[in-house]
């Protein structure tokens, strides 16, 4: 019988893991008596004893707001693949087991593990060594399958859009090209909503690889017509055709996965070398991840904590929650990971933007 829930927070911080937080914590406590541990700094925290802290309906109390995590995050702590350094060079070795020996000291009877892709697989890796584990799906990319919408994403795509209007006004009165470069890794997912949203002239993304000259034409057709500036969203997983993605830090033994950024730039010296316009680039980077959560953010985080306590009670170990139109649900951990929800190039969403005139650099 579950006494004890641990949770933890793992990967990228958005806004809304404290709803989620609050909403097992409440849950919990209030319907089933339940202790809750609080796991420090992701998976990383279940390699010592002394990084868990017992949450209480004290400890929640006013974080609804918050951006970040009160837990902290992680997005290096795989302990299937944890980096050492051994006679001065960094070797990844695993230290699973380790884990798994101190949720059975810490008296953990089940584990929520709240993250986006990479988490959730290290949650499933952890199943299937016999720990009891529900996945809540978090990222501001929403590139999980299986969930319409993951928390974050609403607040991020309010963030990107609050900066297109702010740009509108800027490269109107200056006639400027302005490219606002946001997140979203290879899923262009933020970049086509809120260019959408924000009124934006052209959109990239990373599932549509983009040619610089029909930019280029695009912009020059729009000034030619009078409009004397041009808004541009680029995702930072967005590249041209018949190139590759721009990085500043490409995975090593240290940092598992490419760090992309970059490029914004790399398309505004395009521009430039084309075109005799002024061209500026704006970088969203890590404002989309924090502030306080929209009110999707915060009611669906919610909705998500407690489903994840739902579970535990019902033994729907190895799942994760899940959005499905309007109801909470969950479906199996291994179908959500299983590949990335990606950006449809044929899809509605893609249509709308060009029926809108937008060009998608295709």
């Amino acid at each position: 019988m579950t006494q004890t829930i641990g949770i933890l927070t793992g990967g990228g911080d958005c806004p809304g893991l404290n709803a989620v937080i609050r909403g097992v914590v409440k849950s919990a406590i209030i319907r089933h008596g339940w202790r809750v541990l609080g796991i420090e700094d992701g998976f990383d925290g279940l390699l010592s004893l002394d990084k868990c802290t017992p949450l209480t309906l004290e400890s929640v109390r006013g974080i609804l707001p918050r951006g970040g995590t009160i837990l902290g995050t992680t997005n290096r702590g795989n302990p299937f693949s944890y980096p050492v350094e051994q006679d001065g060079a960094i070797v990844r070795v695993d230290r699973s087991d380790a884990v798994v020996a101190n949720i059975k000291a810490l008296g953990i009877d089940a584990l929520v593990a709240v993250g986006g892709e990479g988490s959730l697989k290290i949650a499933l890796e952890l199943y299937k060594k016999g720990i009891p584990v529900v996945g809540v799906p978090k990222t501001i990319d929403n590139d999980l399958r299986e969930t319409d919408f993951t928390f974050g994403y609403n607040t991020a795509l309010e963030t990107a859009t609050d900066a297109l209007d702010k740009l509108h006004t800027t490269a109107e009165s200056h006639h400027r090209v302005m490219i606002l470069e946001v997140m979203g890794r290879y899923a262009g997912w933020i970049a086509l909503e809120s260019g959408i949203a924000g009124g934006a002239d052209v959109i990239l993304i990373p599932e549509i690889p983009f040619h610089i000259d029909r930019i280029c034409d695009a912009v020059s057709s729009r000034s030619a017509r009078g409009s004397r500036f041009s808004i541009i969203v680029v995702a930072e997983g967005a590249f041209p055709a018949g190139g590759s993605r721009v990085v500043t830090q490409k995975a090593d033994e240290r940092q598992a996965i490419e760090r992309l950024g970059g490029i914004g730039q790399f398309v505004a010296k395009r521009i430039e070398q084309c075109l005799d316009m002024d061209v500026r680039v704006t970088v969203l980077g890590h404002l989309q991840r924090g502030g306080s959560p929209t009110t999707f953010d915060r009611a669906l985080g919610s909705r998500f904590g407690t489903k994840a306590v739902q579970m535990v009670a019902a033994g729907e170990f190895g799942r994760m929650a899940c959005l499905k139109g309007r109801a909470i649900t969950s479906v199996p951990m291994e179908d959500a990971i299983s590949d990335l929800k990606l950006v449809d190039p044929a899809g509605e969403i893609v249509q709308t933007a060009e029926e809108l005139g937008i060009m998608l650099g295709r």
